[in-house]
């Protein structure tokens, strides 16, 4: 089990990684770690103490979007409406990436860790299965829909975010109102997703 770290130590680690996240908001996931020593202030030692390998860096980042966006998930299953709550899960979490360049180069570029990905899917599948069947029951949703057709959706609504992202950084909300209504009221061809299909889509085990 690793130690904690000191608090000072804790404290530089997340001053390392509120700046590596504002600078590759910006300028995508190839900023240096010397950027980040001097945006931060410290020495660049301190960013390779605190993260040595730059994978450690992308792979802390990843987890911080996780609790985040689980946090949307416990929010979104509070809702009365389950659909609505479905819909503004959607909405929060691709705002999140709206907002940042490196987090889409992150999450669609096939750079997290597969541990990472499979434990976020640990924590938020059991939760949307919930909205989604609750969502069903009320006739909001066609029978057949699962929680695997809303991580294509998320997934297709993505790409058309980082495809637009710099000539129209809107258009991905757009692209999720088509999405949802397909979702609502399409004759859904094929088999629905499973978790193997949801796994390659997130994470790609070909570096």
């Amino acid at each position: 089990m690793t130690a904690p770290l000191r608090r000072d130590a804790e404290r530089n680690r997340q001053l390392l990684l509120r700046t590596a996240y504002d600078l590759m908001a910006v300028d995508g996931l190839d900023v240096t770690y010397e950027e980040i020593a001097r945006a931060a202030g410290t020495g660049l030692g301190t960013v390779y103490r605190r993260f040595p390998q730059r994978q450690d860096l992308l792979d802390a980042l990843f987890a911080a979007h996780i609790d985040a966006v689980v946090g949307f998930a416990e929010e979104a299953a509070r809702r009365d409406d389950a659909l609505a709550g479905l819909v503004w899960f959607l909405e929060r979490q691709l705002e999140l990436e709206a907002g940042s360049r490196g987090l889409g180069e992150l999450l669609r570029g096939r750079r997290q860790s597969s541990t990472l990905v499979q434990a976020a899917g640990e924590r938020m599948t059991p939760i949307i299965a919930g909205l989604v069947a609750r969502a069903v029951r009320a006739g909001q949703l066609p029978d057949g829909v699962t929680p695997g057709d809303f991580a294509a959706a998320h997934v297709m609504v993505g790409s058309v975010m980082d495809a637009s992202r710099t000539v129209a950084p809107d258009l991905w909300r757009r692209a999720l109102a088509i999405a949802l209504a397909g979702l609502r009221h399409a004759d859904l061809p094929g088999v629905a997703p499973d978790e193997t299909v949801i796994d390659h889509l997130y994470h790609d085990q070909k570096k």
